[in-house]
C-alpha cells in the first residue's frame, strides 16, 4: 500500500493523505491555514487526478480537514465521502460558511486588483461548489466495518476531538492477517468536556499520528477555568470587555459551558455574553440535537435541568447590524466571535474597536498555527495589523491551553501506548517541523517504535513484513513521468531476474546471487533518479 502526505506534514493544517491499493483513496481533505504562504498551497494544482479516486474518508469536520473538498468536487472528483452522522452535519454549516468567506474574500481581493488595473480575482470554491460536495457526504456509524474497494475496508472509531471525530482503522485484504494502516485523526483529551474519551487501539502495522502539541503538557481543566474567570474578573473591574477568538465547533461549545458554569458557582460577576457568530449559534444547535453523543458527565448536567450552552446572560448575535452594534457597546463583556485564529471573521472587527485598550483581555483557547494573526499576538508582537489598519496591543492576553481538544505529548504517548506490535512504524504528522521531529525522537526513546517524519509531498511504501519507504518529493508535473521510467526499468530488470531462476536448477546458487546483484543494483540506479 502506498500513502503520500499532500497535507499536515511538516504543518499542522491542510489534513490530506492520498492511499493507493487497488483504489485510490483520499484521507481527510482540508484547507492549509496560517498566512499568505500557506494559504496559497490551497490553489495549487492536485497532484492526482481527483475524478480518479474511489472515495474520501473524512476524520471530523474542522476545516483544516474537510476545507478543500468543495475545490475537489469542482475539480472532478464524484465519489462517496464517508464520514460519521455528526461529521456530516457540522460540515453541512461549515462548508457553506467556508465558501461564503471565499467568495467574499475573492470579491474584496477583485476590487484592489480591478483598482490597480489587475484582472479580477476567482475563489477558490463557490456556494454551488460546496453544496455539491455536501450531497457526496455519506453519513456512517461508528464502529461499523465498511468496504470501500475489493481489497480495502475501514471503520470509523472515536478520536474524542470534537463532535464526530474518528480515528480511521483501515486494512487492505483479510482483517485478521491483512496489512492494517491507522490515521489518528485529531486526537483529544481524556476527561474532556462533552465529547467520550478517545477510543484504544491495539493492534497496526502502521500509525500515522497527529502531533500538535507534541512538545509540551497541557495546564489542567482546573487552571484553565480559574484563568477564564481571572480574565473576565479583570476587565468587568477595569469596564472593558472580554474577547474570545472560538473556533464554531467545539471550542465555542465548552466555553459556553465553562461560564454557565461560573455563573451558576457565583465565581464571576454578572455580565453579557455575546456570541457573535451565526456559525457558532448553527453548531451549537447541532450539538443540542446529539445529545446520545456526550459524555456522562455532560449528560448528568442535562438530566439535573441545565442546557449546558446556554444560561440567562447569552445572547445571540445572528445579523451584521448585531455583530457593528457591539464596538457602540459601553461597559463590560464577554464576546465570543469567530475565527479562533483571528485570520478572518468578526474577530477582527471586535479586536481593531477593543485590542489597543488597557483592560480588555484577549483570551486565547485554541491552537494559533505558525503565521496566523493569533500567533503573532501570543507571541508577543507589540503592534499588529488589523484590517489594514496597525492597531497597539495593550489588551492583556490569556492563553488557556486546558481547553484544548487535542492531546498534549504526555496523552498522545499514553494512546500509542497501547499499541501492542513492537514493529509497528509510527507516521507523525499534523505538527510544526520541530515540534513533529521532537515527538518523533519521543516515541523512539519512551516506546522503542520507529517513526518517520514525512515532508510535504512524500510518499510512504507499507507491506505487512516489511518497514515503510520513503520516496522523496519530487516536481509534481514530472512524477508520473518518472514513475513510469521507474516501472519499467524494474519490470525488466525482474524478467531478467526470471531468466536467472529458471538456470538455477543446471548452474547452481552463484548464478543466481549475480543476478539478485545485478537486480538489486538496476533497482537502486532507478530509485536513485526518481
Amino acid at each position: 500500500m502506498k500513502v503520500t502526505a499532500y497535507g499536515a506534514a511538516g504543518c499542522v493544517t491542510g489534513s490530506c493523505f492520498l492511499i493507493e491499493s487497488d483504489k485510490r483513496v483520499l484521507v481527510d481533505c482540508g484547507l492549509f491555514q496560517g498566512g499568505q504562504a500557506m494559504d496559497a498551497l490551497n490553489r495549487e494544482p492536485w497532484p492526482f487526478d481527483p475524478a480518479d479516486l474511489q472515495a474520501v474518508l473524512l476524520t471530523h469536520a474542522h476545516i483544516d480537514h474537510s476545507g478543500r473538498l468543495p475545490k475537489l468536487v469542482k475539480d472532478g472528483f464524484h465519489g462517496p465521502i464517508y464520514t460519521t452522522v455528526p461529521t456530516a452535519a457540522l460540515c453541512r454549516i461549515l462548508l457553506l460558511d467556508s465558501a461564503h468567506i471565499q467568495e467574499m474574500e475573492a470579491e474584496w481581493k477583485t476590487r484592489r486588483h480591478l483598482r490597480k488595473g489587475h484582472p479580477p480575482v476567482s475563489p477558490l470554491y463557490t456556494t454551488e461548489d460546496a453544496e455539491k460536495a455536501i450531497a457526496l457526504l455519506q453519513p456512517v456509524s461508528q464502529d461499523q466495518f465498511l468496504t470501500v474497494s475489493e481489497t480495502m475496508r475501514v471503520r470509523f472509531r472515536n478520536a474524542g476531538h470534537i463532535l464526530g471525530s474518528s480515528i480511521l482503522e483501515l486494512w487492505r485484504g483479510d482483517l485478521k492477517d491483512g496489512l492494517k494502516i491507522v490515521f489518528s485523526g485529531d486526537i483529544g483529551r481524556k476527561d474532556q468536556l462533552l465529547v467520550k474519551d478517545p477510543q484504544p487501539i491495539f493492534e497496526a502495522d502502521a500509525l500515522f499520528i497527529e502531533s500538535t502539541y507534541g512538545n509540551r503538557r497541557h495546564r489542567s481543566y482546573e487552571e484553565s477555568v480559574a484563568e477564564l474567570a481571572e480574565a473576565v474578573r479583570y476587565s468587568y473591574e477595569h469596564g472593558e470587555k472580554v474577547l474570545v477568538p472560538a473556533f464554531a465547533v467545539e471550542r465555542t461549545q465548552e466555553i459556553l459551558y465553562v461560564l454557565g458554569q461560573l455563573f451558576r458557582e457565583g465565581s464571576i460577576p454578572r455580565l453579557p455574553v455575546y456570541l457573535d457568530s451565526p456559525l457558532a449559534i448553527a453548531a451549537t444547535e447541532i450539538f443540542r440535537q446529539m445529545v446520545h453523543e456526550f459524555d456522562e458527565q455532560t449528560q448528568e448536567i442535562i438530566h439535573q435541568g441545565h442546557d449546558p450552552f446556554h444560561f440567562p446572560e447569552l445572547v445571540f448575535s445572528r445579523s451584521a447590524q448585531d455583530s457593528q452594534a457591539l464596538n457602540e457597546l459601553k461597559g463590560p463583556a464577554v464576546i465570543i466571535a469567530g475565527n479562533g485564529m483571528c485570520t478572518a471573521g468578526r474577530i477582527l472587527h471586535h479586536l481593531k474597536h477593543n485590542l489597543w485598550r488597557r483592560g480588555c483581555s484577549l483570551v486565547i483557547v485554541g491552537y494559533q498555527a505558525e503565521g496566523s494573526l493569533g500567533r503573532r499576538i501570543i507571541e508577543g508582537a507589540k503592534s499588529v495589523r488589523v484590517l489594514g489598519e496597525d492597531i497597539m496591543v495593550r489588551a492583556k492576553v490569556f492563553t488557556i491551553g486546558g481547553f484544548s481538544a487535542h492531546a498534549d505529548q504526555e496523552e498522545l504517548l499514553q494512546w500509542l501506548s497501547h499499541f501492542t506490535n513492537p514493529k509497528l512504524q509510527v507516521v507523525v504528522i499534523h505538527g510544526e517541523k520541530e515540534i513533529a521531529a521532537s515527538f518523533a525522537q519521543m516515541v523512539r526513546r519512551r516506546l522503542k517504535l520507529e517513526t518517520t517524519v514525512p515532508e510535504l509531498g512524500q510518499t510512504l511504501f507499507f507491506d505487512k513484513a516489511a518497514k515503510p519507504t520513503v520516496v522523496p518529493e519530487v516536481a509534481r508535473s514530472r512524477w508520473d513521468e518518472v514513475l513510469a521510467v521507474v516501472e519499467a526499468r524494474v519490470a525488466q530488470a525482474r524478467r531478467g531476474l526470471d531468466v536467472w531462476a529458471e538456470r538455477l536448477d543446471a548452474d547452481g546458487s552463484e548464478e543466481l546471487e549475480a543476478a539478485v546483484r545485478v537486480f538489486m543494483r538496476t533497482l537502486e540506479r532507478y530509485a536513485g533518479k526518481a
